[in-house]
């Protein structure tokens, strides 16, 4: 291979890698679905909420809450720390407290979800989210430069299941129903904080079979500034 085609073949290799990079970067719009199986009318909202898993710029992320297992069925994904990331939003969105279903659009809109295309026009109105640069690579975080509101932001590691999954429901107000779920979430850590410095936070490995998200994001349940899935 001559000099001249070994430096073409280099260009585009390092072009391919660039755009793979810009690609893998994307911003992205969080989209927050909190819902219980307890709740007899989240299963629409539910559904709204596959139909936009698979939308490009779109993270779809379902929480499932706790505050409905009294009603006789006990939430197979439900947990505590769920619930209280949805009260944390309720005062900024001028709710009075939590409600199922919510679906909250990077951190800064809300809506009930379950009409149809109500999630679509929450996600055209509400954007992406638009901070600093923020990457997932060789065991690590990556969080580029920019403006911190208020001088920090939390980091937040999310851990979910990619896909749908049918839950059958023995008790409760959906007794008899087989609810899907799209990508729910498992488990939520804060892992530090981003004062606008470029800054990087060791990734902790993943459990078998689960995904990776992780948000930068406004304390005290505000805007989310980036988000990046794996």
């Amino acid at each position: 291979m001559s000099t001249k085609r070994i430096a073409l073949s280099g260009l585009l290799a390092a072009s391919l890698l660039s755009s793979i990079g810009t690609a893998f970067a994307q911003p992205l719009t969080v989209v927050e679905l909190f819902t219980s199986q307890g709740c007899s009318s989240c299963p629409p909202a539910n559904a709204n909420l596959i139909k936009v898993k698979d939308q490009p710029g779109v993270l779809a992320l379902s929480f499932n809450v706790t505050y409905w297992d009294y009603l006789g069925w006990k939430d197979t994904f439900g947990r505590e720390e769920f619930t209280q990331r949805q009260v944390r939003y309720e005062p900024s969105l001028g709710r009075s407290g939590p409600f199922t279903p919510q679906v909250v659009v990077n951190g800064g809109a809300d809506a009930v979800g379950a009409a149809p295309g109500e999630i679509e026009q929450l996600i055209s109105s509400s954007g992406h989210a638009k901070g600093p640069s923020l990457s997932l690579d060789g065991g690590k975080i990556s969080i580029g430069a920019g403006s911190a509101p208020g001088g920090k932001a939390d980091v937040w590691l999310v851990r979910y299941n990619k896909g749908v999954i049918e839950v059958p429901v023995a008790r409760g107000e959906n007794t008899g129903r087989t609810l899907p779920h799209a990508n729910v979430v498992h488990s939520l850590e804060k892992l530090g904080s981003w004062s606008g410095d470029a800054t990087s936070l060791p990734l902790p490995a993943a459990s078998s079979g689960l995904s990776t998200a992780v948000l930068v994001q406004t304390p005290g349940g505000g805007p989310i500034l980036a988000a990046v899935a794996n």
